[in-house]
């Protein structure tokens, strides 16, 4: 065998090893950003346990608010249903953006479900609704701690997918769109100032 030969077997050997690399961290990084978005769906699936007691304490003092407690359970089914679709493919940028918008839309029914519990004096003091309340709270902030664990992780699949070479390589390793994040619907609104008024 010639010199010839040996380099180009060499050079050749060189890009599979690399090519088996760059699969091999495809896998590994989608592999995080999947596992951050089950942090996410065991985080949701409390909250959505917590709403139906939530409810349950509330009809107690708010017989003439059917509707607005009826659009909380609407919302936190179609958010259920929207977790259900994503958690089935979390690389799917269509099942997770179903999912923001059904998150976003629960988000509005319990703030107001919020304002209407200001008005009930006797609920807000209730043992068992502040409980509720606290641990939907404590939920929250896990909701949005694991957001972030998996943005970050979406992030990096995506930073790498992107690059060169990985970028032509990527599609042909099954790796053909990037993670969708998880935002928030009023993005713009939440990272504008606060405007303060006296």
């Amino acid at each position: 065998m010639g010199t010839t030969m040996m380099v180009v077997l060499g050079v050749v050997a060189a890009l599979l090893l690399y090519g088996v690399a760059i699969y091999n961290k495809l896998v590994s990084y989608e592999n995080r950003y999947k596992n951050a978005f089950a942090q996410i769906e065991v985080q949701l699936k409390r909250r959505y346990d917590l709403i139906p007691n939530l409810i349950e304490v509330a009809k107690k003092y708010m017989s003439h608010e059917r509707e607005t407690l009826e659009a909380v359970v609407n919302a936190r089914n179609a958010a259920q249903q929207g977790l259900a679709n994503a958690a089935a493919n979390p690389g799917d940028p269509a099942a997770v953006k179903e999912l923001n918008q059904a998150e976003g839309a629960l988000a509005g029914a319990l703030g107001k479900f919020n304002v209407v519990v200001e008005a009930y004096p006797e609920l807000k003091a209730n043992e068992n609704m502040l409980q509720l309340s606290e641990e939907l709270t404590s939920t929250e902030n896990r909701v949005a701690f694991s957001r972030q664990s998996f943005n970050d992780a979406a992030t990096l699949y995506n930073e790498y997918r992107q690059s060169f070479p990985q970028v032509v390589l990527a599609p042909m390793f099954g790796h053909t769109s990037d993670a969708q994040l998880m935002e928030f619907e009023d993005s713009a609104a939440i990272q504008a100032a606060p405007k303060v008024a006296f």
